[in-house]
């Protein structure tokens, strides 16, 4: 079995054909989330993978509530082996509530950011990690859509973001549903840039 070590995190990744492999964005996300979590926090990453991200935060912080969803079957298991509690759903499903106790303080999200037409899909699970779409931002979209009704009044969302994406078309998306927009993270990798953006609610 392989594992990743990182910041303090042990990370086991099981069958690395069936689930995304960490990578640079997975470490830029991770080391965001590292900055802006505190201690007491509630905190929901929406597909969470291997678990990496969220593995990396439990493994640092000790008195966060954090919660996960993951729609492939293989990935939610191998989060959960990490320690991760996972609830196997497509983003949002299934943990949405009005009640303020069960809303978040900081959601995280790396998206499927990849251009991707119908002749490029991958066959099975592993398409989730990869297919944003012919604009790439389609999964992005529709978290965005969904997220405020899970988050705290002056909550924040950190979401994983590559230069092919369009960070204009996000910081313009997230300002119209009411977000102060700044982006906190960057790293040039080979073709393109990763960010790490985060919106507060206002």
């Amino acid at each position: 079995m392989v594992e990743i070590e990182y910041r303090k995190a042990r990370i086991k990744l099981g069958d690395t054909d069936l689930v995304y492999e960490p990578a640079e964005d997975s470490f830029l996300l991770a080391d965001a989330a590292l900055k802006e979590a505190k201690p007491g926090m509630r905190i929901l990453e929406i597909g969470t993978g291997s678990g990496f991200v969220s593995a990396v935060l439990l493994a640092n912080l000790k008195e966060i509530r954090l919660v996960a969803t993951e729609i492939n079957p293989h990935a939610a298991r191998c989060a959960k082996m990490n320690g991760v509690e996972v609830i196997r759903t497509d983003l949002f499903r299934g943990i949405k509530s009005k009640n303020p106790e069960t809303l978040f303080d900081l959601i995280l999200f790396n998206p499927p950011y990849l251009p991707t037409s119908e002749e490029e899909k991958v066959p099975g699970w592993l398409n989730y990690a990869f297919d944003g779409g012919i604009s790439g931002r389609d999964t992005l979209e529709r978290f965005l859509d969904e997220v405020r009704d899970s988050l705290k009044p002056g909550g924040e969302i950190l979401v994983l973001i590559s230069s092919i994406t369009g960070l204009d078309a996000i910081k313009e998306k997230m300002e119209t549903l009411g977000f102060a927009v700044e982006v906190v993270a960057r790293k040039k990798v080979s073709f393109e840039e990763l960010m790490v953006v985060k919106g507060k609610l206002l």
